[in-house]
């Protein structure tokens, strides 16, 4: 009976640890360059197993559960309720990977139809000082790194086993509590934790193009100047027709034309408002 109760004491501390434990972040943004005072705030994870992590926007996979029950349920796009889907939009339309057995970090985002993938060729070097202080119940350290353009302050703590930390940053004795960028246009910091089951699947519609880091943003670059052209070619730059018309509410007259002038202006919008990243190089 002794050695059946330590049998099973081993099999659920090996369960435990083998959880996947989620860090929330409450991320602020100020997306648009040209206006600082429009500040998005939604929140994300940073979800932890041994083997990998992988950091995305929580209003994401909600929209993905939005969209997964209705398709599942029969009725499409039609049955999916616009509202609710416009109250879960996210401009943290990006995931982040990162593999802890080979040690690299695999970002995600999409790019009009198609989703891209790069593996991170850039290391997060920190400067750590020996300042200390606490934010919530944690005890925690400063340091401080230049990143893609931006100079961040991080704050992480040892009370917590992990060496990891939202977006792309990590590498640090400990799990980042907050981040901000000395501009205060992007923070991240932390709200709560609490283990999950699994890692849920993020939905990628499209094709997934595995690229080098510098010819993502190179097609990024030619999105911002030209969004129209990654809306009417499929992968590779192939020309694809662009879905008009026929939708709920569409009607079945209107003029392709004016259809693609108003989906023209829409991205360009939304483009304008994206003007300052959170990577500036």
């Amino acid at each position: 009976m002794k050695r059946i109760g330590i049998v099973a004491l081993t099999l659920f501390i090996q369960h435990i640890s083998a959880q996947t434990n989620r860090f929330v972040y409450q991320v602020t943004m100020k997306p648009d360059a040209e206006n600082k005072t429009d500040i998005k705030i939604e929140n994300a994870y940073l979800d932890i197993s041994p083997e990998k992590s992988v950091f995305y926007s929580e209003n994401r996979i909600k929209r993905d559960s939005i969209m997964q029950k209705a398709f599942q349920g029969g009725g499409g796009r039609g049955s999916i309720n616009r509202d609710q889907m416009e109250s879960l939009r996210t401009n943290i339309s990006y995931s982040v990977e990162k593999d802890k057995t080979n040690q690299k970090t695999y970002f995600k985002d999409r790019i009009g139809r198609d989703m891209y993938s790069y593996e991170e060729d850039r290391p997060v070097s920190w400067k750590i000082s020996s300042e200390t202080r606490k934010i919530g119940e944690y005890k925690v350290q400063r340091a401080e790194t230049d990143f893609a353009g931006r100079k961040w302050t991080a704050w992480f703590t040892t009370d917590l086993p992990y060496q990891d930390g939202p977006y792309k940053f990590g590498g640090l004795p400990g799990l980042i509590v907050k981040i901000e960028d000395d501009k205060g246009d992007y923070s991240f910091d932390l709200m709560k934790n609490y283990k999950i089951a699994e890692f849920p699947t993020l939905n990628q519609f499209g094709n997934t193009l595995k690229v080098k880091r510098t010819d993502f943003v190179k097609q990024q670059q030619k999105f911002r100047t030209d969004p129209m052209s990654f809306m009417t070619q499929g992968a590779g730059g192939i020309s694809a027709p662009m879905r008009i018309g026929g939708g709920r509410g569409s009607g079945g007259n209107q003029n392709p034309a004016d259809i693609r002038k108003r989906m023209e202006e829409r991205v360009k919008e939304e483009a304008k408002k994206n003007s300052n990243p959170i990577e500036l190089q």
